[in-house]
């Protein structure tokens, strides 16, 4: 491991965040995390209250876009430089696209993407002037595939990761890295008490969705993936000299988006001739 490097967090309450931030305080790494409460501020510094100067606690609610997009100037001069951008703050819309209403859609991309980029706003042109960072975004193997009941969920992590690796190749020349971590299913919060489900209203998708719903919820806890070794495979990323724009984790999400891309290629070459009927006649 290389040497300290200062984290700011977002959501490191639970799940990925709090994980990554206890992996790389026990690496020797400084820590900024952003909680929504009062008492969630005062638990994550008493956590680490036996290694003095390595965890620093902001309330922050990502929705408040102005709030999100000032934050860094104020850990940068009451902490100091970041290091290390982690958006991690987010959370799942599990509902049958018909029955699910604007507002939840709102919502969805208001935390997963709006906040995430309003963030990232504030930190880049700290990263941009000293010509080095990383900036990690968490989204998800349903940046790459789709399945029923989550399509507002699946729009925000396919928007995370086309801003991600655009910004990439904006900031490649001041060396600032970008990477969208994709994660499968992981023992997280995300399909428990973190996810919010729209009610049920349209009998003709029950036989399609109701077996789905029920199988996430009795599969939450019992996930395939560790956070724990999420969080180190994240402070491999960091150490690493060239970082990949994208990382899956986990070998659910590697079977899945290699069967997705498989199936993608046999799609693009059976449609070919008609793709190509588009272009112009040569003069």
């Amino acid at each position: 491991m290389s040497a300290s490097k200062t984290f700011f967090i977002t959501g490191v309450s639970s799940g990925f965040g709090l994980a990554l931030a206890e992996a790389a305080i026990a690496a020797g790494h400084r820590v900024i995390g952003t909680v929504r409460s009062e008492d969630a501020r005062r638990a994550f510094e008493a956590q680490f209250s036996d290694r003095p100067g390595r965890a620093f606690a902001r309330l922050l609610d990502v929705t408040d876009f102005a709030a999100a997009e000032r934050i860094a100037t104020e850990v940068e001069s009451s902490i100091g430089a970041v290091d290390v951008l982690v958006n991690n703050a987010g959370y799942g819309h599990e509902g049958i696209f018909e029955e699910s209403g604007m507002d939840a859609l709102q919502r969805q991309f208001d935390v997963n993407v709006f906040g995430a980029v309003a963030v990232t706003k504030g930190v880049v042109p700290f990263m941009r002037q000293r010509r080095r960072g990383h900036i990690i975004n968490i989204t998800s193997m349903g940046g790459f595939i789709t399945m029923p009941g989550i399509a507002y969920y699946c729009g925000s992590k396919f928007a995370l990761e086309g801003i991600s690796e655009t910004l990439g190749k904006e900031l490649k020349a001041f060396n600032v890295f970008v990477t969208a971590v994709a994660p499968g299913s992981f023992r997280t919060d995300w399909a428990g008490r973190s996810m919010v489900r729209s009610p049920r209203s349209i009998p003709d998708y029950d036989a399609l969705f109701d077996p789905i719903r029920t199988t996430r919820a009795e599969r939450s806890g019992k996930q395939t993936g560790d956070p724990r070794k999420a969080a180190q495979a994240m402070l491999r990323l960091v150490d690493s000299p060239a970082p990949p724009t994208h990382l899956l984790l986990g070998s659910d999400a590697l079977a899945l988006v290699r069967k997705k891309l498989g199936e993608l290629t046999q799609e693009l070459a059976q449609w070919e001739e008609l793709t190509c009927s588009t272009d112009a006649a040569e003069s």
